[in-house]
C-alpha cells in the first residue's frame, strides 16, 4: 500500500479527535488565522467559518464548545441562534433563514483537510 501523503498546511483536524462532536481549528500564518470549526455528521464531516450568520461574533466561548446540550444541533453561546449540522442553516434565533460560511473539505488517511480549491489566506482575510 503506498502512503498518501498529506500536506500539513491544510490540516483541520483528525477524524478521531470529533468522537460525535466538534474541532476548533486555525489555519494560515499571521495575526488573523482563518478560524472555524468541524463537524461531525452522520455522512461524514462538515466544516464552517466560526463566525455567526448574525453579527459574524465567533459561535462559542469555550474551546471545540459548538453544538446545543444534546449534541444534534450547531448553537451560537452569544445569540442563542440554532444551526443545522449538516446544512449550517439557522432554523431558530434572530438570523433565521441565514447560514454559516461552509468550508471545503475532504477526509484523506484519517486527517480533515481544506479541499484543494480553497485558499486558506484568501478566506482568512475574507471572514477575519
Amino acid at each position: 500500500m503506498i502512503a498518501t501523503e498529506i500536506d500539513l498546511t491544510r490540516v483541520l483536524c483528525r477524524v478521531a479527535d470529533l468522537e460525535g462532536g466538534c474541532r476548533e481549528f486555525r489555519l494560515g500564518a499571521g495575526d488573523w488565522p482563518l478560524r472555524g470549526f468541524v463537524v461531525e455528521v452522520s455522512d461524514g464531516v462538515r466544516a464552517y467559518v466560526n463566525r455567526c450568520a448574525h453579527l459574524a461574533y465567533p459561535l462559542n466561548y469555550m474551546p471545540h464548545q459548538f453544538l446545543s446540550h444534546d449534541g444534534s444541533m450547531i448553537q451560537c453561546y452569544v445569540h442563542g441562534a440554532i444551526f443545522e449540522k449538516t446544512t449550517g442553516f439557522c432554523v431558530g434565533g434572530p438570523c433565521s433563514g441565514l447560514s454559516l460560511i461552509a468550508l471545503p473539505v475532504r477526509i484523506v488517511s484519517g486527517y480533515v483537510l481544506l479541499a484543494g480549491e480553497a485558499d486558506p489566506d484568501e478566506l482568512a482575510a475574507r471572514y477575519a
